[in-house]
C-alpha cells in the first residue's frame, strides 16, 4: 500500500504539469478507463474503485478486499477557429497527459474507504504562433489554460443491497490567460492557482441483477487572482464593459441518476446528469447553459476478458449573446458586450463538441491483475457566432463579424488494475 500511495502522488504531481482538455464542458466525460470506454457510464453502474469520484457507493462492489486502478489519458483536442474574413488558425494545445488513481479499501462487510487523485476538467487554446498581417490579428494570440484536479477520500457504508457514501474533496486548479488587445499589447499576469473545498454524495441500490445509483456532487468556488479581471480591463478601458469581471471561476454543481441491468455476460447502462453552469461564477457572466447530458452503454464481460461501447450526448453550454451592429464607432462600443462575450468563448473556452462514441475493452493478465483501454472520439463541430473581428486605430470603429469555430476530440485512455 505504501509503494500505491508513493505513486499516486507521482500522479499528482504529473498532473500539474498537464493541460486538461475536457467534453461536457470543461467536464471530463469519464474518469477511468473503464467509464470512457463506456462514454462516462458509471452513476449505476460499478466500475470499482474507479468509481471513487463518479458514485463512490459504488467501490462497495470491489471483488476482493483492496483494489487499485492506476492509468490515464492521452486527449488530443482539434481546434480550429477564424476571424471575419482572416483565413482559419489552428490551436496548438492539441495533446494532453491526465493521468487518474484510485484506491478502494473493504475494512469489514459494512464499511469501505478509498483514496483517489484525478484530472477532472479543463480546457485551453494556443494562438500564439498563428500568423498575422494587417488585417489579421492571428485570432488575437489567445492562449487559455485552465487545469483541475481532484483529491477525494470516499467513505462508503453498505447493508442489504443499499449503500450510501461521501466524498470530500480537495480540488486544485490553474488558470492562465492572456492575448493581444486592439492595440497589439499582450494581456495577461501569468498562471494563477488556488485550492478549494467541496464534496460528493453517491447511493446505489442492487437487487436481481439492477443496480440504481444517484449522485449530487456540490459546486468548487475558486479565486483565480488577476486573470478574468486583467483579460476583460482592455473592455473595460474601451467601455465596452461597465467594470472588469471578478476572479472567481466556480466548478458548478452537478446531479445525476443512472441504472444498469445485467443478463449473465451483457450490462446494458443509462446515465443523466445535469451540469449547472447557469449557476455557477464565472460561467454565467460568459453566458454558458446548464448542460443535461445522458450517456448509454453496453458490456460484454466474460472470464478474462470485456468489450465495452458507449454513446454521450450533451449540447454545447455556450449560447451566443446579443450583437452589435458590422460597424460601432467611437462611443458606442457598449453595444460591442455580446460580441466581446462571444469572443472570449469561441477562441478561449471552445465547449462546442456535443456527442461522443467510445469503444473500450478489458483483458485480465492474471487472478490479481487486468488492465483497461478505451478509445473515445467526438465529431466536428461548426460553431458560429458574432464577435469582434477588427478594430481601426485611424477612425475609432470597431468591427464586428462571424467568429467559427470547428472542434473535434479523440481521446486514448490506458489503466492497469490490481486486486487482492
Amino acid at each position: 500500500m505504501k509503494k500505491t500511495i508513493k505513486l499516486a502522488v507521482v500522479a499528482a504531481l504529473a498532473l500539474g504539469a498537464t493541460s486538461a482538455f475536457a467534453t461536457n464542458g470543461d467536464t471530463m466525460i469519464g474518469l477511468g478507463a473503464k467509464a470512457r470506454g463506456m462514454a462516462g457510464v458509471g452513476i449505476g453502474m460499478s466500475h470499482g474503485a474507479e468509481s471513487a469520484l463518479t458514485n463512490p457507493a459504488l467501490i462497495t462492489t470491489i471483488k476482493k478486499d483492496h483494489e487499485i486502478s492506476f492509468g490515464g489519458t492521452v486527449f488530443m483536442p482539434d481546434v480550429k477557429a477564424t476571424m471575419g474574413a482572416a483565413p482559419e488558425k489552428s490551436s496548438a494545445a492539441d495533446m494532453n497527459v491526465i493521468p487518474e488513481v484510485s484506491l478502494a479499501n473493504k475494512v469489514n462487510d459494512n464499511f469501505y474507504w478509498g483514496i483517489g487523485m484525478w484530472g477532472t476538467a479543463g480546457m485551453g487554446t494556443d494562438y500564439r504562433d498563428a500568423s498575422t498581417s494587417a488585417r489579421d490579428s492571428g485570432n488575437m494570440k489567445m492562449v487559455t489554460n485552465l487545469q483541475l484536479m481532484q483529491f477525494g477520500v470516499p467513505l462508503a457504508y453498505t447493508t442489504n443491497g443499499f449503500s450510501v457514501a461521501v466524498t470530500p474533496i480537495l480540488q486544485y486548479g490553474a488558470l492562465d490567460i492572456n492575448y493581444n488587445d486592439f492595440s497589439g499589447s499582450t494581456v495577461g499576469s501569468g498562471v494563477a492557482q488556488d485550492l478549494a473545498f467541496g464534496y460528493n454524495l453517491g447511493l446505489a441500490y442492487t437487487m436481481s441483477g439492477i443496480t440504481i445509483g444517484a449522485v449530487y456532487k456540490s459546486s468548487i468556488e475558486m479565486d483565480y487572482k488577476y486573470q478574468l479581471s486583467t483579460a476583460t480591463s482592455p473592455f473595460v478601458t474601451m467601455g465596452i464593459f461597465p467594470a472588469a469581471m471578478g476572479d472567481k471561476l466556480e466548478q458548478p454543481a452537478e446531479i445525476g441518476v443512472g441504472a444498469s441491468y445485467a443478463m449473465g455476460e451483457h450490462t446494458i447502462a443509462i446515465d443523466y446528469k445535469q451540469i449547472q453552469w447557469s449557476d455557477a461564477k464565472g460561467y454565467k457572466d460568459f453566458n454558458w447553459d446548464d448542460q443535461n447530458v445522458v450517456a448509454i452503454g453496453y458490456e460484454y464481460a466474460t472470464k478474462g476478458w470485456a468489450v465495452r461501447l458507449g454513446y454521450n450526448y450533451a449540447s454545447q453550454p455556450i449560447k451566443e449573446m446579443q450583437s452589435g451592429p458590422a460597424v460601432i464607432p467611437a462611443g458606442s462600443y457598449a453595444q460591442a458586450g455580446g460580441n466581446a462575450i462571444n469572443t472570449f468563448n469561441l477562441l478561449g473556452f471552445p465547449a462546442t463538441v456535443e456527442s461522443h462514441y467510445a469503444i473500450g475493452g478489458t483483458y485480465e493478465l492474471s487472478d490479481a491483475m487486468s488492465i483497461d483501454g478505451a478509445f473515445t472520439y467526438a465529431p466536428e463541430t461548426t460553431t458560429t457566432m458574432k464577435g469582434l473581428v477588427g478594430f481601426n486605430s485611424g477612425t475609432g470603429d470597431l468591427y464586428t463579424g462571424d467568429i467559427t469555430v470547428k472542434h473535434s476530440q479523440t481521446g486514448v485512455s490506458v489503466q492497469l488494475n490490481y486486486d487482492f
